[in-house]
């Protein structure tokens, strides 16, 4: 996968997935970017503290 130095993320998806998307973030008033954005710092502070449900799920 192709990793420029720019700010942009690049994403090729299904026509019908994106539809929905864009559906889904115009009823809760938020931007893909925004959307994007915030799920990216969800994910990367859930990587650097885990939480001890994550835990609790992978020993069963």
């Amino acid at each position: 996968m192709a990793r420029g130095k720019s700010g942009r993320v690049v994403l090729e998806i299904d026509p019908e997935l994106k539809c929905k998307l864009y559906h889904a973030l115009e009823s809760k008033q938020q931007t893909m970017k925004d959307w994007f954005v915030g799920e990216a710092e969800a994910l990367i502070d859930n990587h650097k503290h885990p939480s001890l449900f994550d835990v609790q799920d992978k020993l069963e």
